[in-house]
């Protein structure tokens, strides 16, 4: 369908638009959201300007690396130096609080209605946010996860007490919330003790991260039993359904984006609303039944409250 149809612009300004994305929010029966990158974006988990600076600052004076994103593929010269990377890289974007308050306040619009997060985005702030674990499926993996080098092996492991003792070795120290930040004197290691370099507990090997990069990513028991779920959510809710797709691309649209379209098309009594900043577009056909809004999700959302 998506090859096949106009994309366009629904009609409404800004503030018309909040409002009639309120009302098919209490009015609708179930709402599923589909959520990327630009939700946590809107929530300040930035991968370059200031957060980068604060917390790469070293790697981007040694290697030249100037965001999170393109670090990830540099060819570090050492295993020990590549954890030391992953482990900062991992803990800023998994196990803080987001800088803004945004995916609590979706939680806030969606609490009382029958849900279900679908999402491309690794860092876990649906969770920490309070969202019911089951009504999430993250779909390309979970920063908190490590798996095996070998796909073979169909599990993933839990990496927190990893980050906490890698944080630890190069020079993080805690803040009054508990939290790991750069020292006063700026005084961080680049590198972590051969000791700390990761293995799989189970079988000794090499591990790798649990993102979907290519067909090594593991969909381990607990990826299979979301998925379940999500599909059982979808085939059982028929009648007034709000499809919300927050801050979502163009780099992996036929995870969210092109079912959305699909599934509002199929259902007369849908709604398909997108929040984007720069890219809220909806089907031709359906956009008479869409709300599409440009702007900052979290500006939205605090409007919507």
């Amino acid at each position: 369908m998506f090859s096949r149809t106009k994309i366009t612009q629904s009609t409404g300004n800004y503030s018309d638009n909040i409002k009639k994305l309120k009302k098919a929010l209490a009015e609708c029966d179930a709402v599923v959201i589909g959520a990327g990158a630009g939700l946590s974006t809107s929530a300040g988990l930035t991968y370059s300007g200031e957060r980068f600076e604060k917390y790469f600052f070293d790697f981007k004076e040694k290697y030249g690396i100037t965001d999170m994103y393109s670090g990830g593929f540099y060819p570090f010269p050492d295993e020990e130096t590549l954890w030391a990377w992953w482990a900062r890289h991992i803990y800023f974007n998994r196990y803080i609080d987001s800088p803004k308050p945004v995916y609590e306040n979706l939680l806030s619009l969606v609490k009382d209605k029958d849900y279900f997060a679908l999402t491309t985005n690794v860092d876990h702030r649906f969770q920490r946010a309070g969202f019911d674990k089951k009504r999430l499926f993250y779909t390309q993996g979970d920063y908190g996860l490590f798996q095996s080098v070998d796909p073979k092996i169909k599990k993933t492991f839990d990496n927190e007490e990893w980050i906490t003792k890698a944080m630890a070795a190069q020079g993080f120290v805690r803040d009054e919330n508990g939290f790991f930040t750069v020292p006063e004197d700026n005084n961080i290691k680049m590198t972590i003790p051969t000791e700390l370099i990761p293995r799989c507990p189970v079988y000794g090997g090499k591990v790798t991260m649990n993102l979907r990069s290519d067909d090594s990513f593991v969909e381990d028991d607990g990826w299979h039993e979301a998925a379940e779920r999500y599909e059982n959510f979808l085939r059982t809710r028929k009648g007034k359904v709000l499809f919300l797709e927050l801050g979502v691309g163009y780099n992996t649209p036929i995870i969210i984006k092109i079912p959305f379209w699909n599934m509002a098309a199929q259902n007369p009594k849908a709604t398909y609303a997108c929040i984007n900043q720069g890219q809220a577009v909806t089907l031709e056909e359906i956009a008479d039944r869409s709300i599409c809004i440009d702007g900052d999700i979290g500006e939205a959302i605090e409007k919507m409250l």
